[in-house]
């Protein structure tokens, strides 16, 4: 089946094993209710820590009409039509050589037990950050951070 929507897991595929190679050193910040810690690392497995990433690809065949699209020259957007799914809204920012420059994504998910949403950014050669906000029933609230500067 031809993708009919821009592919997140094959993008981030390619990203996994690109920095594989590249293996640059990653500032990585990690925060939980507040509470931070940041240390310089490599990251071995780039297909792992770009997981959430390639989870929110959309190209599956029963979603082919679930999601509304909107385009301009540089930025590609994707709004799920239906509030149930996890995956909410994917916008790709290009630069003027079509190459991507931002992705932005919106995963939001509820039932009776727990609510979550997720904020993903990625910029190619530079930035990944994954902001996730958890309200779990008799828990509490919970925040969490995870961003990693590539040097």
């Amino acid at each position: 089946m031809a993708s009919s929507y821009f592919s997140l897991e094959e993008f981030f595929r390619s990203e996994a094993t690109r920095l594989t190679k590249l293996a640059p050193t990653v500032e990585k910040t990690v925060s939980r209710n507040g509470m931070s810690e940041g240390k310089s690392v490599q990251i071995n497995d780039w297909k792992n820590e770009l997981a959430l990433f390639m989870d929110s690809d959309i190209n599956k065949p029963a979603w082919q009409n679930s999601y509304r699209v909107d385009s301009t020259d540089r930025l590609l957007t994707y709004t799920s039509t239906d509030p149930g799914l996890r995956t909410q809204k994917i916008s790709i920012e290009k630069d003027e050589n079509e190459k991507v420059k931002h992705i932005a994504i919106f995963n939001h998910a509820s039932n009776m037990l727990y609510q979550t949403e997720e904020h993903l950014d990625y910029y190619p050669d530079s930035l990944y950050q994954i902001d996730k906000q958890q309200q779990v029933r008799l828990i509490g609230e919970s925040q969490y951070s995870i961003r990693g500067v590539l040097q």
